[in-house]
């Protein structure tokens, strides 16, 4: 495997071939539940299920493969949840009366992405961002990403009155998720170092396998039945999580939705916004453009995309940038166009090829918390991710909340200690800065609402403590857009 080393020069960055093949693996492990997660919320718009999850595996694949080849960093790339969501949810179905609008959409503010991404202006971001306000953002990111892993389990579940509770412990997947996050604690603090660098890994499988004996065990007891909200618990009436959620694997033979290869028709349905089928036409398609183009609400839609996509990619890029090399100790990026070519071309193409924005996954962090270092990490996950296109069933095993939520919350924890570490507490701006980076994206479920807010409030400070000189002028430029932003979002939703 020499050809490998003298390609990606993982040796060179302290890391191995295992390292790099495990680090993949376990990334993509971590994050393949946006697969099916994706292809739910896109065909609620009318979009075919199966079409969206095969192209969604395919974007993801070849964006992915350009960062690992041309860039060389272990940076993995698919759909991102804030994106798909605000396409789905946020944009006005009074408006936008068929998903091919809404995909028109994402296709112009790809491209102009695009064209953002080549200059000089996303690099430029970056580097003016001072090292306590990168630290702020990990943090955000970490926080973020634990929360995702726990609510994804069920071990933090929805409330009425307070929003968010613990999860019922009655909740066989709870107990699951929870066991496999003792796990993985425990063996990080092991002494041996093999067993703490593969924490996540194994606890990782010790959830597939446990969620799966106890899911079998309840399917044939009639405790786990098939509904069409998805799999859900059936305890009986008096049963408090009755007919909720199961987060737990499902054997593939029990769900005939499951097929192996590659449903070329599904495809054809959401390829190029449907112009393969016979239900939508040519005339349809120009129609469909004269009215997004034509509609006011067009262009705060736009401009929100761009937005949201350039810092959920920024907050990722920075929080692997000082583990790769990706940035310096001067905080300058290196490798600038290569880093960021991947996610541009993938918010060019992904919507034509019938996907939403796809962007820097902040999951790529499992990976380099177990040592990866470079792009041949990235190249197993995009391989793994076109496999998936064929043997979904065998993947869809390891998409469990329960499965994933072990490797989230290891991470997510293991950035937060990092980002804290980095930031100087004898300055009580960055405190406060923290804080509020932490709880807007933990409790919006936004990585972007977190670092916008966290820039307001860092510059509301220092102007007020008569420090407005200290703010640096993109920072000042990129808090006044983050205004901006959230009241065109305001507007939006009564347009």
């Amino acid at each position: 495997m020499n050809f490998l080393d003298k390609f990606f020069h993982y040796k060179e960055k302290g890391s191995s071939l295992k390292t790099e093949i495990i680090g993949g693996l376990v990334t993509f492990i971590a994050m393949c539940y946006i697969l099916p997660l994706n292809a739910s919320i896109l065909s609620s718009m009318g979009m075919s299920r199966v079409g969206v999850f095969t192209m969604t595996a395919l974007v993801s694949f070849l964006v992915t493969m350009i960062m690992a080849l041309d860039a060389k960093y272990p940076i993995v790339l698919s759909t991102g949840m804030g994106l798909n969501a605000f396409v789905a949810y946020t944009l006005s179905n009074a408006l936008f009366t068929s998903w091919q609008q809404k995909l028109i959409l994402l296709t112009i503010s790809g491209l102009i992405f695009f064209v953002f991404s080549l200059t000089p202006v996303r690099k430029l971001i970056i580097e003016s961002i001072p090292k306590d306000l990168k630290c702020v953002i990990s943090a955000a990111l970490g926080s973020f990403i634990l929360f995702v892993g726990l609510k994804n389990s069920g071990i933090v579940a929805p409330h009425p009155s307070t929003l968010v509770s613990m999860g019922n412990l009655l909740n066989p997947a709870v107990l699951v998720g929870l066991l496999a996050i003792c796990l993985g604690v425990g063996l990080t603090f092991s002494k041996r170092k093999m067993i703490s660098t593969l924490a996540i890994p194994i606890s990782v499988l010790f959830a597939a396998v446990v969620g799966l004996v106890v899911s079998i065990i309840l399917k044939e007891n009639g405790l786990l039945i098939s509904t069409e909200a998805g799999w859900v618990y059936n305890f009986g009436e008096n049963n408090p999580i009755t007919g909720a959620q199961a987060f737990l694997p499902i054997p593939p033979w029990y769900d005939s939705s499951l097929k192996f290869g590659l449903e070329v028709g599904e495809m054809k349905k959401v390829f190029m916004f449907g112009l393969l089928t016979e239900d939508y036409t040519g005339a349809n398609f120009r129609d469909d453009i004269l009215h997004v183009v034509t509609t006011p609400a067009s262009y705060v839609a736009i401009f929100s995309l761009i937005f949201v996509g350039l810092f959920d990619t920024t907050a990722t890029l920075i929080s692997i940038g000082d583990k790769t090399g990706l940035i310096d100790e001067n905080g300058e990026m290196k490798n600038y166009r290569k880093a960021v070519l991947a996610d541009a071309t993938g918010a060019l193409i992904c919507a034509p090829l019938g996907t939403s924005t796809v962007t820097s996954f902040a999951e790529s962090n499992v990976g380099v918390s177990l040592g990866a270092r470079t792009g041949l990490a990235a190249a197993v996950s995009a391989i793994l991710f076109f496999l998936s296109v064929f043997i979904y069933p065998i993947f869809s095993i390891f998409t469990a909340g329960s499965v994933t939520v072990s490797a989230l919350v290891l991470v997510g924890i293991t950035i937060v200690i990092g980002a804290f570490k980095g930031i100087n507490y004898k300055d009580p701006v960055n405190i406060f800065t923290a804080i509020f980076g932490v709880a807007f994206a933990v409790l919006t479920y936004s990585i972007s609402n977190g670092i916008g807010v966290a820039l307001i409030i860092y510059c509301l400070i220092l102007i007020f403590s008569r420090r407005a000189k200290e703010i640096p002028p993109v920072i000042g430029v990129i808090a006044s857009l983050f205004l901006v932003s959230f009241a065109l979002n305001a507007v939006m939703q009564l347009l």
